[in-house]
């Protein structure tokens, strides 16, 4: 059965380079790849919170204003950031026969508040279907009540393997943002002064340019000018540059349904550590490598880092020490990192899962 055009309906307001949209990007170029005929609109709007114009514009946009018009030609997929901002629109939608489908890459935090997260759960009852891209994201809507759901995870673009530098070097790929917390990676680099090391901050610093600029004065303050860079958002050419000179990378965010920056570091060969309790676990295990036991073998580590507590800046840079120290260590998670890079699915797998299931290919859909 041959799936009716697409139509993603991604948010226009975020411009770096989230993960979110490399998901869509991807995505849309496996979908082309597989013969699908893909429309992607960048929809305009201060979203999730858009004004009242561009949500009707949204509508439109749905066919939600055409009552009982059936299914249309196209199968419309948004982009979670904006569905949780039109559950009027999307309930009109659901009205009016259309199919369309939700893309969740991060749930609405609980901190958000019950309005919001009110909002979220109207949205969702109202598609046709959900999609996650991480089984965490899955699980928390799940949790709030959505009685199914699919995931589709992120694949990875094959990637050369990493040389590393002398002395090691860490790398943090990830906006500046409070909750991917750069602050803490330089706290706790701050408090191993005699290791020798380097490490870069690659991401914008356009997002959040005072978070950007309190990262800058900690560096600074802790003299650090001549070991941690801010190199901004790199792409292309650039960006493998940096991953070619990485030893170990780190994302310890305090939120993350996933974590594709772990997934690409995996693609180099690049051990790297996460913040347990995240998503990012699941990234950091993807692979499926097991000890001789039978156990998880993490091409890296997931620690417990408490948010908001004095121990976690000592508590991470215990674990640098010891993976500086400890040449055993760094082997051994050097060795599963270049195991789990010949492991790690493709982005053809995401394209495949997913037109299927627009398709109807698992049966539930016509």
């Amino acid at each position: 059965m041959t799936v009716r055009p697409i139509r993603l309906l991604v948010p226009g307001n975020i411009r770096h380079s989230s993960g979110g949209n490399v998901y869509n990007a991807r995505l849309v170029a496996g979908l082309e790849a597989l013969g699908a005929e893909v429309d992607v609109i960048a929809v305009q709007g201060n979203w999730p919170d858009a004004g009242a114009r561009e949500r009707r514009r949204l509508g439109t946009l749905l066919g939600a204003w055409d009552q009982d018009a059936g299914p249309g030609r196209e199968v419309v997929v948004v982009d979670g950031l904006v569905a949780v901002g039109v559950p009027d629109e999307l309930e009109s939608a659901a009205k009016a026969g259309r199919q369309t489908w939700v893309l969740v890459h991060m749930p609405v935090p609980e901190r958000s508040g019950t309005a919001a997260l009110a909002k979220e759960a109207r949205a969702l009852r109202a598609a046709t279907g959900v999609v996650c891209t991480s089984t965490s994201a899955a699980s928390a809507v799940m949790e709030r009540g959505l009685p199914r759901v699919e995931v589709i995870l992120p694949g990875v673009d094959p990637a050369p393997q990493a040389a590393g530098s002398t002395p090691p070097h860490f790398a943090v790929v990830a906006a500046l943002l409070p909750n991917k917390d750069q602050l803490l990676t330089v706290e706790a680099l701050a408090l191993i002064p005699d290791l020798e090391w380097t490490a870069s901050l690659v991401g914008s610093d356009q997002v959040d340019p005072d978070y950007a600029q309190e990262v800058r004065a900690a560096i600074s303050a802790n003299g650090l000018q001549e070991r941690v860079r801010l190199s901004g958002e790199l792409t292309g050419e650039a960006l493998e540059a940096e991953w070619a000179r990485t030893d170990l990378s780190l994302l310890v965010s305090q939120i993350e349904a996933f974590g594709m920056a772990v997934s690409e570091s995996l693609a180099h060969g690049i051990p790297v550590l996460v913040r347990d309790g995240t998503g990012a676990v699941e990234a950091l295990g993807m692979a499926g490598l097991a000890t001789a036991d039978g156990g998880p073998r993490l091409p890296g580590a997931a620690v417990p880092l408490p948010t908001g507590t004095q121990e976690s800046p000592g508590r991470l840079a215990g674990v640098l020490r010891g993976w500086l120290e400890g040449t055993d260590v760094r082997e051994s998670w050097r060795a599963a990192a270049l195991d789990a890079r010949t492991r790690l699915p493709g982005w053809d797998t995401t394209a495949q899962k997913m037109l299927a299931l627009l398709s109807g290919r698992d049966g539930r859909q016509s």
